[in-house]
């Protein structure tokens, strides 16, 4: 072991481990080796969440609390991140092996999301009132929908375990999380934090374990009334279904496969400089990479050359050094994964180009940066998600063609569209059957638009005040503010009656 203290579940307001007493080993992926153990939950430690969490919101302060008193709590836990930072980087690096230097600045997007989500309930949580002929008034609340089941996913964990948490508690519900058993550390640290921070118990909870134990009893529980996802495809369907037994409202973030299309009349080094960085950046473990590259054919070959020159380049190492620009896989599973993609590439047709990881690290799960050249969109690696740092490049003839490839594949998460003509921008970002799309950009998330996909990259869209509509229930009171005439049925005489049959 590394040094690191157990992982516990955070339960009713305390740390413990599961009822069972079972653990299991969180492996680091620079080494292979262990770095702690973990709490492995079962459905009667999700029962203890699910019945602390629905305790605190029916009987406990939360759900009443007036809302600058639940803001402050949110605010609190913002500035305990910001104070924990280089905890937060550390322990994600070492959990993930994403380059601390980019795990830092997950974790200052991590404290964005606690305090723009109080801001938004203060500014946009607000309802509609109509009147009508004078004699109405009917408007709208919003209430919180009850215990939130929050399933995240091993890539930048923290960061997306804030994206659900942060806006479950904001509107006023209560949590059960249930992070991904590859990345736990920074889970209980957030555990730590909300703590610290002084929530009433009960109203934040965390079960480690796995998805078919944990998750799927979370999912199945008929006390939780809302199931937020992110993670694979196939996974999401399953909670789907089993969703349906309760009545569960599901948001459904699911995988990608997403093109970045260049035409010929590009910044080149701009689009050069994203393609890069949105595939090979967190390793590649990022639902919204750049997958499929889409090049004119007279720029093709050379901006893959220019492409290899700067794949060569990239920094391969130790994920705890700052000059790291690629680190390890998650996990051997996923390394051993992404390394059948890419022999399946070869066995395709496709030319792998590569550079070799350096010597000292063959330990670790390392895949380095990997271009699959000359491939067709009906290859299955460019119809599958890879989620490693490996891109199919190929080529098109025009507009239509470009639309039409992007197009073709099941996933409709993300685009990115490169070209000097804005209004071919435009036209080709709208034509993308895609949830999102950036043109001349690369993926900058602004917290107010919507997130989320079309297709099989999910149901649903958080972020911003899209976020309020699946975290809170919208109630309509209508109430008579003048006297409404009400048809009298019942008022008649029944002599009246009696010789109205008569007739």
């Amino acid at each position: 072991m590394t040094g690191q203290p157990k992982v516990l579940h955070y339960i009713n307001g305390r740390f413990a481990e599961g009822e069972a007493g079972v653990y299991f080993r969180n492996i680091n992926p620079f080494t292979n080796e262990p770095i702690n153990e973990v709490a492995e939950g079962r459905k009667e430690d999700i029962d203890a969440a699910v019945r602390a969490a629905k305790q605190a919101f029916d009987g406990g302060p939360w759900r009443t609390m007036p809302v600058e008193k639940r803001l402050r709590y949110l605010f609190r836990i913002a500035e305990l991140i910001e104070t924990y930072s280089d905890d937060i980087a550390y322990l994600e690096a070492l959990d993930t092996g994403i380059p601390i230097s980019q795990a830092k600045k997950q974790a200052a997007r991590a404290a964005e999301n606690f305090r723009f989500y109080a801001e938004m309930v203060k500014t946009r949580l607000v309802g509609e009132a109509y009147q009508v002929n004078g004699q109405f008034l009917n408007y709208t609340v919003y209430k919180p929908v009850g215990v939130a089941g929050l399933i995240t996913p091993w890539n930048t964990p923290f960061m997306l375990e804030t994206w659900k948490v942060a806006p479950a508690l904001a509107t006023g519900n209560t949590v059960v999380l249930k992070p991904a058993e590859w990345s736990p550390l920074t889970a209980n640290k957030l555990a730590e934090i909300i703590d610290e921070a002084g929530l009433p118990a009960g109203v934040f909870n965390v079960v480690h374990g796995f998805g078919e134990t944990a998750g799927a009893a979370l999912v199945a529980h008929p006390d939780v009334r809302l199931i937020s996802f992110t993670g694979e495809t196939t996974t999401g369907m399953d909670i789907i279904r089993n969703s349906a037994a309760t009545l569960k409202k599901t948001s459904m973030e699911l995988g990608g496969k997403s093109p970045l299309i260049v035409f010929a009349d590009a910044d080149l080094e701009q689009a050069l400089d994203a393609a890069v960085w949105g595939v090979f950046s967190l390793n590649g473990e990022r639902c919204t990479a750049n997958s499929r590259l889409l090049l004119e054919q007279s720029i093709y070959d050379e901006f893959v050359a220019r492409l290899k020159e700067r794949v060569d380049r990239i920094v391969i190492g130790d994920p705890m050094n700052p000059a790291t620009e690629l680190g390890p896989l998650i996990h051997r599973d996923h390394w051993e994964r992404v390394n059948r993609y890419i022999e399946i590439a070869r066995q395709e047709g496709a030319s792998v180009h590569a550079p070799g990881v350096p010597k000292g690290l063959e330990r670790g799960n390392f895949v380095p940066p990997t271009l699959l050249l000359n491939c067709r969109n009906d290859m299955k690696v460019a119809q599958e998600e890879i989620f490693g740092p490996v891109m199919a490049v190929m080529s098109f003839a025009d507009e239509e063609e470009a639309i039409r490839l992007a197009n073709d594949v099941k996933y409709g998460l993300a685009a990115y569209v490169w070209t000097s003509d804005m209004k071919r921008g435009h036209r080709v970002a709208q034509a993308i059957e895609s949830g999102m799309a950036w043109v001349n950009s690369p993926n900058v998330r602004d917290l107010r638009i919507p997130f989320g996909g079309t297709k099989y990259s999910g149901i649903g869209r958080e972020g911003g005040h899209y976020s309020f509509d699946f975290y809170t229930e919208v109630q309509v009171v209508h109430v008579a503010v003048g006297d409404p005439s009400i048809p009298p049925l019942g008022k008649a005489a029944p002599s009246s009656a009696l010789s109205a049959e008569r007739t």
